[in-house]
């Protein structure tokens, strides 16, 4: 081997090396798993709001004083399901702020809705709102954790395109800019809302 392609051989080996090491493929597969995580978080809001034409379904009629409320939550769930968020909106705080305050607002009159049926024996010993009820549940637990998993993988990948040497990659290969994770857009937001699973006293 001459020393021509020895150094041809060694530069092209740290060449290799270096842009290994720059971003090249850890910017984009970061990406792709905050993306794949927004989509979880998506579609557990989407099965919240699946589930509102049910509760609604269930609980009309047994309590007509409740129906300014069931109005609000149905009012609600048709904004939530208006304002979409796709993966390459991610980056953009003012649409995820909307979306944010959209689905915390259904969150609370679904808390609101399902507290003010305590008083009625009937509609709590309806099986199927039982049965509505702990769906609900779940589903605010799978959207807590939704949220977290992907607030994870947001805060992995804006880690990703700040620190060397993946900036350099994320700069000047792949333009990357920062992801917005999921924030309360109002106080205690982030909480899922009280679900009285109990048949009443």
């Amino acid at each position: 081997m001459t020393l021509r392609s020895a150094t041809r051989f060694t530069i092209t080996a740290v060449g290799a090396l270096l842009l290994s090491a720059c971003g090249i493929n850890s910017v984009p597969t970061a990406e792709e798993n905050a993306k794949a995580k927004w989509a979880d978080v998506e579609a557990q809001f989407q099965r919240r709001a699946n589930l509102v034409p049910n509760l609604a379904e269930v609980a009309r009629g047994a309590a007509e004083s409740e129906g300014a409320i069931l109005r609000d939550v149905t009012e609600a769930r048709a904004r939530a399901t208006s304002v979409n968020v796709s993966a390459e909106d991610l980056g953009d705080a003012e649409k995820m702020a909307e979306f944010q305050a959209a689905q915390n607002e259904l969150g609370q009159g679904l808390g609101r809705l399902l507290a003010s049926f305590e008083a009625y024996p009937q509609i709590q010993s309806n099986q199927n709102f039982l049965a509505l009820q702990s769906q609900l549940e779940g589903t605010e637990n799978r959207i807590a954790v939704a949220i977290r998993d992907y607030n994870e993988a947001v805060r992995q990948y804006n880690t990703t395109i700040r620190t060397f040497p993946d900036t350099i990659g994320a700069n000047l290969i792949h333009g990357a800019e920062p992801i917005v994770p999921y924030e309360a857009a109002t106080n205690g937001a982030e909480i899922a809302p009280e679900l009285d699973m109990t048949s009443g006293s």
